[in-house]
């Protein structure tokens, strides 16, 4: 049973927003990497794929149903849908949208100019520096979520910020569930790897926010395609349950160009785009007016031995580039994050993360999955790597909230007060301002070499091996009411004895 304090139930999503909230407004311009004929191209591409090419909607006959009664081609499980069709279908999804979270403080608004940052999803590996690299455990996943609860420069929990490897797949989604709705009070994704287990999370989210369920976007599951050009029933009937019930879906190509898609990056692009937008008109079909994302993941490989490779331009040029289209469809977007194939956070980690989200960034994602921790091309979640990450998204902040250029912050009484060829360390401007006034890099050492010697002679990776150990060391559950708790470990317990053990 999970330890409670007394709260109302699911607490009130119609709170107004608080001064501070919780997720990025963007105060600069987007980066418009390509001009009008190449978006016009692009688009031309994507439409073709979807009314001439078709993409597949394998092993759901329902799904097919639906296609054919809103006047798509469909012959076997293609399905040829005119491009005016998809993009009417498209049209009905919302711009921006707010998940709600369990503290209202903490809801996010997803598209047009915000950007809200999650952590790595997926790893079955988690590594730390007295550890190592080793299976992820329950353990490990609870830490992570403390971890991310903690972390102010993250807004979202995520999902599968690692596999807890020592419990059932079949039963593994609860105790994940449990974990994000008991240790964080932050809004997170579900489970989408059948359809029992979506079902399972999105009546959690029903139990925890209670009457606010059917009124707000409570919880997300995020997908993926099976790129080239085809649509499971893993991301069909997730898109069923999640948007049935009113609930939001993401939806990202994975694309590896030279393997799931052409080798040029144009033509993974649009690729890309094609594949989205026809799980968006599908998630329309289902629901008109459900929220969805359009993601992207797009990376390059290396052509000799075949394995991904991350923060290299092209990737980044994607970003760019499938920014501009959300934008001009008018969907809310996912793509990029801090990726990196190596093993350990060193300097061909910060190198490759940092391109990979600085590009992000300035391509206005507005759900950046994988934003902090992912380590080895996503299969292990470093503990450092989250902590690193989440220090330099702070930063990347300071940079989206735009140049302040108030009375205050243009400082002539400043220069009243200090003397040519003076300085202004001590001046009234500069002690009103002093404990704000820059960005802070608390595990950045930028003292003389003698006071870091002193201290160790540490590097970055130790420096972060310390703060997430005190984190948890000073981590203290968000309050949860115990009514919610105790029927949230009821259906848990309910489902476990239902579900038979299963590895696989």
């Amino acid at each position: 049973m999970v330890e409670t304090r007394r709260r109302r139930r699911g607490g009130d999503a119609r709170v107004p927003a608080p001064a501070a909230p919780a997720y990025v407004t963007r105060a600069i311009p987007h980066l418009e990497y390509c001009d009008e004929d190449v978006l016009a191209r692009l688009e031309a591409q994507a439409d073709w794929l979807c009314q001439e090419n078709g993409i597949e909607f394998r092993e759901n006959p329902a799904a097919l149903d639906r296609w054919r009664a809103a006047g798509a081609k469909v012959d076997g499980v293609t399905v040829r849908a005119p491009a005016d069709l998809v993009r009417a279908l498209c049209a009905k999804a919302p711009r921006s949208f707010t998940q709600i979270a369990r503290n209202p403080e903490k809801n996010v608004v997803i598209g047009e100019g915000r950007q809200v940052f999650a952590p790595v999803y997926g790893p079955p590996f988690v590594r730390d520096l007295e550890g190592g690299r080793r299976y992820g455990s329950i353990a490990d996943f609870e830490n992570l979520v403390k971890l991310t609860h903690m972390l102010p420069a993250l807004h979202h929990g995520g999902f599968v910020t690692c596999e807890p490897c020592d419990v059932p797949v079949s039963k593994r989604h609860l105790d994940m569930q449990l974990i994000h709705m008991t240790c964080s009070d932050k809004p997170h994704l579900g489970a989408i790897t059948e359809k029992s287990r979506a079902e399972d999370s999105v009546a959690m989210a029903r139990i925890l926010h209670g009457a606010n369920f059917d009124a707000h976007c409570c919880i997300m599951g995020n997908v993926n395609t099976n790129s080239p050009l085809m649509v499971d029933r893993v991301v069909t009937e997730a898109i069923e349950v999640y948007c049935g019930a009113g609930q939001g879906i993401i939806v990202a190509p994975f694309i590896l160009s030279g393997a799931m898609g052409p080798v040029s990056t144009a033509a993974s692009v649009a690729q890309a785009l094609a594949e989205a937008m026809m799980c968006c008109a599908y998630s329309q079909l289902v629901r008109p007016g459900a929220p969805f994302v359009l993601g992207n993941f797009l990376s390059s490989m290396s052509l000799k031995s075949g394995a991904p490779t991350f923060g290299m331009p092209e990737p980044t040029i994607s970003n760019y580039v499938i920014g501009q289209l959300a934008r001009r469809l008018g969907l809310p977007l996912r793509c990029g994050g801090s990726l990196t194939a190596s093993k350990i956070a060193d300097a061909q980690a910060a190198y490759e993360s940092a391109d990979s989200m600085h590009s992000t960034m300035l391509a206005g994602a507005n759900f950046v999955l994988h934003a902090a921790g992912w380590l080895e091309g996503g299969l292990a979640t470093g503990y450092e790597k989250l902590v690193m990450d989440a220090e330099r998204l702070g930063a990347y902040q300071k940079v989206l909230g735009g140049l302040d250029v108030s009375d205050e912050a243009l400082a002539r009484d400043a220069y009243e007060e200090v003397a040519p060829a003076g300085h202004f360390l001590g001046c009234a401007h500069t002690m009103r301002n002093y404990t704000d006034a820059f960005y802070e890099a608390g595990l950045s050492d930028s003292e003389n070499v003698e006071s870091w010697e002193e201290k160790g002679s540490e590097d970055m990776a130790k420096r972060a091996y310390d703060r997430w150990n005190q984190m948890l060391n000073d981590y203290d559950a968000p309050p949860l009411d115990e009514a919610v708790a105790e029927e949230l470990n009821a259906f848990v317990a309910r489902r476990k004895e239902e579900l038979p053990d299963a590895w696989y």
